[in-house]
């Protein structure tokens, strides 16, 4: 059984919870900050590296950028995921902050289509690449160290791994805001949307060096460390397993990039100010950071998939009634009240969903578990989504394609739950009582 011990032989003071949740989400916010901000500023890439006569192909195209980096995803969930497994939770948080520093460099730093052609388009995918990679890594290393650290309170602990991205949202959406705000168009284009990857390259290190402070779990230090790569025991035991966390995390990333779609849905269908788009999230991510923990806590007291199951039914009911009102009186008004409710229900639902599926695995496959089955279901649901919404719009005319996306996803997502809460029921004995 590995321990670690304090010099001298004492074992070291054990970290409050407080002090663990503040380490993992500080490095979570830095490293997911600039995947976001690619999705907020989509429009402006779109004519900075991927120009087309067409905006709508040029969108499409910057979207199947941004939808690129998810295919690797998953990847980089089976590598960081089972180092994480073999070498430590601390290590794998490491690891992936670091690959994603080299990312966020490329992204700041390279210079436009303009002036190296068809280079700068290659550089910013080959970034996302990297992000993609990193970020795979990156949820299911930070889920098994926020709930292997927090005893009884894993609802409420694991929250925070989704908390970062309600303040990731406020963060991107400040800058966002500003941004289009006080500079002009040309300004924007020229060197305005890379303030925001400036921002996370210099503060990189800061997440690095935190990170680096970090202490292992006690579940880590006393569980057998797996010989082999992990991924080869997880889909032999545990495929259900797999599949099921890969189900219930469906509804949590197709509503996450929806939204983040909305600055772009709100100029391009809705012909709002680009402002407008970015206020909305902001309020919306200022739920998501406040309703996670909420809802984690509540976990912690009563059922955590009945909780799920409640929030999905409201993901398949109510996303057509909300966006119907965005675009049947677009204003920044209807914007807000509608990203909101959704943002609402989405806190409800994706605040539980880290602690649900920790729970699925066991401390010598959970890192690599849990990531593998996110990272899918973010390949497949997630990062295509503005894609898709972009796509269903351009050929149906609909400006309501969105909302059937999640209504959908929403359904997927359902059916898994259902399938967990009849495998925790308990199963009837088939042997009679002894009179």
């Amino acid at each position: 059984m590995a321990t670690e011990t304090a010099v001298g032989g004492a074992m070291p003071r054990r970290p409050t919870l407080s002090r663990m949740i503040v380490a993992a989400m500080i490095g979570n916010v830095l490293e997911w900050f600039d995947f976001v901000v690619y999705g907020f500023f989509a429009v402006t890439i779109a004519e900075v590296f991927f120009p087309a006569h067409d905006p709508t192909v040029s969108m499409l195209i910057t979207f199947g950028a941004f939808g690129l980096a998810y295919f690797v995803r998953p990847l980089g969930a089976i590598v960081v995921g089972s180092y994480t497994d073999r070498a430590g939770r601390k290590a794998g948080l490491l690891l992936s902050i670091a690959l994603m520093m080299i990312g966020t460099t490329l992204m700041a730093l390279t210079p436009g289509y303009a002036t190296i052609g068809i280079a700068a388009p290659i550089l910013i995918t080959l970034a996302r690449l990297l992000q993609g990679f990193s970020v795979g890594g990156e949820f299911g290393s930070a889920v098994s160290f926020l709930t292997e650290h927090a005893g009884a309170r894993r609802g409420f602990s694991a929250s925070w791994a989704f908390a970062t991205g309600g303040m990731i949202t406020v963060l991107a959406s400040l800058f966002g805001i500003t941004l289009t705000t006080v500079l002009s168009h040309e300004q924007l284009v020229d060197w305005g949307w890379r303030i925001p990857y400036v921002f996370g390259m210099l503060v990189g290190p800061a997440g690095l060096y935190i990170r680096s402070k970090l202490v292992e779990t006690p579940e880590f230090l006393e569980a057998e460390k797996p010989e082999t790569m992990p991924i080869s025991d997880l889909l032999r035991r545990y495929p259900l397993e797999v599949l099921l966390a890969l189900g219930i995390s469906i509804i949590s990333n197709a509503s996450f990039y929806i939204l983040a779609y909305i600055p772009t849905y709100g100029v391009k269908t809705l012909h709002l100010p680009a402002s407008a788009g970015f206020t909305a999230t902001l309020i919306g991510g200022l739920i998501l950071a406040i309703g996670y923990p909420l809802a984690g806590h509540w976990s912690d007291k009563i059922s955590r998939p009945l909780l799920m199951v409640i929030t999905c039914w409201l993901f398949v009911l109510t996303p057509y009634p909300a966006f119907y009102l965005m675009a049947a009186w677009p204003s920044l008004a209807t914007c807000v009240i509608a990203v909101a409710w959704l943002q609402l229900v989405k806190a409800g639902y994706s605040g539980v969903l880290p602690s649900l599926m920790s729970e699925q695995f066991p401390v010598d496959t959970r890192a690599v578990g849990v990531a593998l089955g996110y990272s899918v279901s973010v390949s497949v649901f997630g990062g295509l989504a503005p894609l898709v919404a972009t796509w269903l719009i351009l050929q149906t005319g609909d400006s309501l394609s969105p909302s059937y996306y999640l209504m959908f996803t929403a359904l997927l997502s359902l059916g898994a739950l259902i399938a967990i809460q009849r495998r925790a029921r308990p199963q009837p004995s088939l042997v009679p009582s002894s009179a």
